[in-house]
């Protein structure tokens, strides 16, 4: 009898242990629920501590919904915590989207977080729109480079501004999609300008033609207004061209005209060598006329006095030739 009545002390003693570390735990959080109109059952916060849900964030989060309005269940705060979310923030963004009259629920809100988006910021960004360089200067050059059909080069600097669609916030294209599709918009509006001072008269013109287009299709932002905050005239690109134009024609002439005094030389040193193969031939042709006449003389065709008024005939013209060539100069003109 003894003994039984010290094991039901002792579990007595560790049921009262166990009934103290609850009530050093959870005995504020509950407190603090029951006093906000928020209520959570002890039962739920030592399922939380089990599930590995921390029960300071679900129950502070239920009381600010509760606090504002928005009933939300303690399993959909524990659900939402344990797939990954930020409940804080999402509770924060319904609280703000509700006084703002922005239509946003918890499922949607919860989509949006588990998205990888900040839904608050999103919610922030639909009360209070914000603003976009475009181009962005931290990932890039500062300006957007066009060159119109004069062939001056402008550099424009847009301001973009944009407030969140909390519609299209899922699936929807961030703030890379609107940049890049003003900078578009920004070079076909300054390409078909006729003058680059057009578009210096009148740079609201590019903003408007942009914004004419509809660029925030199938992305999460909502195009308020896009406004040129800066235009410089760049170099001009079309001098450059033309003088890259003439430059490579000129290259071209001087190729086909060294291709022709190429072809020249050739042709010249042909025509010496037909000189030389001509002369040789001379040459040839004067050994063979000795030959001839010792067959003449053989034959009876040529007398000895035949030959001898040939070689007189023959003297008396080299004597006149050199008789004529001494009253000139070295230079081979005529002396004065």
């Amino acid at each position: 009898m003894n003994m039984f009545m010290g094991i039901v002390l002792v579990a007595c003693i560790v049921a009262g242990l166990i009934f103290v570390v609850i009530l050093a735990n959870f005995f504020s959080l509950w407190l603090r629920s029951w006093l906000s109109g928020a209520y959570v059952g002890l039962s739920s916060l030592i399922g939380m501590r089990l599930r590995r849900v921390n029960p300071v964030v679900v129950v502070d989060s239920r009381i600010m919904a509760v606090k504002a309005g928005i009933p939300i269940s303690t399993d959909a705060l524990e659900a939402h915590y344990l797939a990954g979310g930020n409940v804080v923030k999402v509770v924060q963004a319904l609280i703000a989207a509700s006084k703002a009259n922005i239509p946003l629920d918890y499922q949607r809100a919860t989509a949006i977080d588990l998205a990888g988006r900040d839904v608050l910021d999103a919610v922030q960004t639909s009360v209070r729109p914000k603003v976009i360089d475009c181009p962005d200067p931290s990932k890039g050059p500062a300006t957007v480079a066009a060159v119109a059909m004069d062939g001056i080069q402008l550099k424009a600097k847009a301001r973009v501004t944009v407030r969140t669609n909390i519609q299209r916030l899922v699936g929807g294209a961030t703030e890379e999609t609107i940049i890049a599709r003003v900078g578009e918009g920004i070079v076909t509006t300054i390409g078909s300008s006729q003058s680059h001072k057009k578009v210096l008269e009148n740079p609201d013109s590019i903003s408007k033609v942009v914004l004419s287009r509809g660029l925030d299709a199938g992305t999460a932002f909502e195009i308020l207004s896009i406004d040129i905050a800066d235009v410089d005239v760049g170099e001009n690109i079309g001098a450059y061209l033309q003088i890259k134009q003439a430059e490579a024609d000129k290259q071209i002439a001087q190729a086909r005209a060294e291709e022709r005094r190429a072809m020249a030389r050739a042709r010249e040193a042909e025509m010496q060598a037909q000189v030389v193969e001509m002369r040789a031939r001379v040459v040839e042709a004067e050994a063979e006329v000795p030959k001839a006449m010792a067959d003449a003389f053989r034959k009876g065709n040529l007398g000895i006095m035949d030959y001898y008024r040939m070689k007189n005939v023959m003297a008396d013209t080299e004597m006149r030739d050199n008789i004529s060539k001494m009253g000139r100069p070295e230079g081979g003109g005529q002396q004065p």
